[in-house]
């Protein structure tokens, strides 16, 4: 089975407790702090491995969770930190963010890689909150969350040239003289379902990488039939080799196969209009193929070149691969995403970003105050609360950052139950 597109479930590893120790020994009178740093939570890291092709993998492990860093330990000795849990993705893998849509990584190279979700970083032993004023405390922190997400992945085909054209024109079968592909060949629609990919190699030596796309039809970019699932293939190809039925056995026009099917390219991608093209008159082996051919040209307005063939006894092959491979050494790539070219003038670019608050307060419908947001809810998993120390400096943080004055400002009084995550405060006013 082909696999193009999966979503999963991705975690850093937590960050190591920060630890609470005193030195004690003989000789050493007076000897303070001495509780460690936790280690840094591991990240989880794509790597892209060039032998495999899809995702397969995927479809039965969905859930990655990187490991945690090791908790701090006494005389002062830091945790480790924990190995980068690294997961082989193909090459062509694009990594999307599965709530805001972001592209996190394009991944091409054999070996490139990219960080996914990043590790917490370790919590602070108590000899880091030694100062002159309380020179043995006893807090510490816990290691920072790790971040988490889900993600999609998108597998787009590496190949130089993608096969486009309605079902049934013969695309399966050009592939398969020209290459070592063993495609599935019948005379009904859709027998092409997943793309297949073949090494094509001319007579003169040169070769390149040519994918058979499931056949589009009207509506495609729309996500009727096929062409939907894997119109995102053609967007790494370079050369789109545009295969028609000359022969209009099926009953439709050439001509307005030629235009539905650029259209759907279009309306998916507008990029898609700047890849050079290539028609193939397919089934001139036909009775009206001839006739039809010579109507198709007439009506064409494009300058792309046209090379009648059959794929079915091989007529005309030759001319058609000399003249992909001549394009293809004159076209160059084009990435999914844009790349800033370096001319040494260095701008800073501001973004007009929604001002994200520390906290939001809400009040639910039994009166609990129920306060929210991102860096008070870190703050909280990262406090120690079996310690007394550890409680006062969380009151403090909190106090800093406002949130005992808009608890007031909402009407909050003493007594009154305050919720952070699943845990319940009483107020103290």
């Amino acid at each position: 089975m082909f696999v193009d597109q999966v979503k999963i479930y991705t975690k850093g590893g937590d960050g190591g407790n920060g630890m609470v120790a005193f030195r004690r020994e003989k000789y050493v009178p007076k000897g303070g702090p001495a509780g460690g740093d936790g280690g840094h939570g591991a990240d989880v890291v794509f790597e892209v491995d060039e032998g495999l092709r899809t995702l397969m993998d995927f479809r039965y492990q969905r859930h990655f969770k990187a490991p945690r860093g090791e908790h701090g330990m006494s005389k002062n000795q830091h945790g480790r930190n924990a190995e980068d849990m690294v997961v082989k993705v193909p090459p062509g893998t694009v990594v999307k963010d599965d709530d805001t849509g972001e592209t996190i990584a394009d991944l091409i190279q054999h070996g490139q890689r990219a960080v996914i979700t990043r590790g917490g970083r370790g919590g602070r032993g108590n000899s880091r909150f030694a100062t002159p004023a309380n020179p043995a405390p006893e807090l510490s922190e816990k290691g920072e969350p790790g971040q988490e997400r889900y993600i999609v992945m998108e597998l787009k085909l590496l190949a130089d040239v993608g096969l486009v054209g309605f079902p049934s024109v013969g695309k399966s079968t050009l592939l398969s003289v020209v290459s070592a592909a063993k495609p599935k060949i019948a005379s009904y629609h859709f027998t092409t379902i997943v793309p297949n990919l073949g090494m094509v190699e001319t007579a003169d030596g040169r070769s390149f990488v040519m994918a058979d796309l499931p056949g589009l039809i009207e509506g495609a970019h729309e996500g009727v039939g096929l062409g939907h699932q894997f119109l995102r293939h053609i967007e790494r190809t370079r050369v789109i080799v545009h295969v028609i039925d000359m022969s209009g056995m099926e009953g439709r026009d050439p001509y307005e196969d030629y235009l539905t099917i650029n259209e759907e390219l279009k309306q998916y991608n507008l990029r898609l209009t700047e890849r050079p093209q290539i028609i193939v008159a397919n089934k001139m082996d036909m009775p009206e193929a001839e006739e039809n051919l010579k109507i198709f040209k007439e009506k064409l307005q494009d300058d792309y070149p046209v090379f009648p063939i059959s794929a079915f006894t091989q007529q005309g092959l030759k001319e058609l691969l000399f003249a992909v491979a001549d394009k293809l050494e004159t076209t160059e790539e084009f990435p999914i995403t844009e790349e800033v070219e370096d001319t040494g003038i260095h701008r800073v670019v501001y973004r007009h970003e929604e001002d994200q608050r520390d906290f939001v307060i809400t009040r639910d419908p039994d009166g609990t105050f129920v306060v929210s947001g991102a860096k008070i809810e870190r703050l909280f998993k990262m406090t120690d609360f079996t310690r007394e120390d550890s409680v006062r400096r969380f009151a403090r943080q909190l106090r800093s950052y406002g949130v005992d004055d808009a608890l007031r400002e909402r009407g909050a009084e003493n007594g009154d139950t305050i919720r952070l995550l699943k845990y319940e405060f009483e107020f103290v006013d």
